[in-house]
């Protein structure tokens, strides 16, 4: 058992007692569109889906055991405002959402946490950045933005071209396919656009950008194969963080 919330109250005590550290893992995302063709739930079908995957390469680890929480699947999320399905929350209730899980957690022992997020909108990630500092001691945060994680990630990734891309495309095919409209994938032109350059010019929504259907990078390119390779260096990289934090 690798969820958190599939544990019945006696289960969790009892968790309390066992020498083998628990790391909790809180799966971020957002609910936003990602092109015509990917869920809204992309962003948090991916950071759900490497938790999983970390926490059912741990389950007989005699060292750590993870355990992956309920996802939080609201960020900041101002630039597919555009679009339907957009579902926006502030920095404020961002921050006041993650330090009060996070602190509950710790008033119960469970202090080691891993927040583990795959939505990039900046305030997004700036927000959970001050959250984990805030919160300090042994809970981290897996940021993919980082210099030294994103150059293990794929060429559309490091572009800055890879919203609803062939990137994030890929990983949604691996993990829940029918979720994919593939002939609406497979018809959609290649647009090659560097957010971060964008976002650096004031560029601050999709439709500013060029994304006038809420995507970038290739997504005609996408497949469940890429999407498995990148699972595999993302949890890879999940692992190693737990096992970090499991020693705090």
């Amino acid at each position: 058992m690798t969820e958190f919330a599939d544990l019945a109250y006696p289960d969790v005590e009892a968790l309390q007692d066992d020498e083998r550290p628990t790391v909790l893992l809180l799966p971020l995302g957002a609910t936003e569109p990602h092109g015509p063709h990917a869920p809204l739930k992309t962003d948090t079908l991916i950071s759900l889906g490497i938790c999983r995957r970390a926490a059912e390469q741990l389950e007989s680890d005699p060292d750590v055991r993870a355990l992956v929480l309920p996802p939080l699947a609201y960020g900041v999320t101002r630039y597919g405002a555009a679009f339907p399905g957009a579902v926006s929350i502030g920095e404020t209730t961002l921050r006041a959402l993650v330090v009060e899980i996070c602190g509950s957690l710790a008033a119960q022992g469970f202090r080691r946490i891993v927040l583990v997020n795959n939505h990039l909108e900046p305030e997004h990630v700036q927000t959970l950045r001050k959250a984990a500092e805030e919160l300090g001691g042994a809970v981290r945060l897996l940021d993919v933005t980082r210099k030294q994680t994103a150059e293990q990630l794929t060429d559309e990734f490091r572009s800055g071209s890879g919203h609803a891309g062939s990137y994030e495309t890929s990983l949604v095919l691996a993990d829940e396919p029918t979720l994919v409209h593939r002939e609406r994938m497979e018809g959609l032109e290649s647009k090659v656009i560097d957010m971060p350059a964008a976002i650096a010019a004031g560029q601050t929504d999709f439709i500013a950008m060029g994304m006038d259907r809420a995507y970038c990078g290739a997504p005609q390119e996408a497949t469940a194969e890429e999407g498995e390779r990148t699972f595999e260096i993302l949890t890879k990289l999940l692992v190693d963080l737990v096992r970090e934090v499991a020693t705090c």
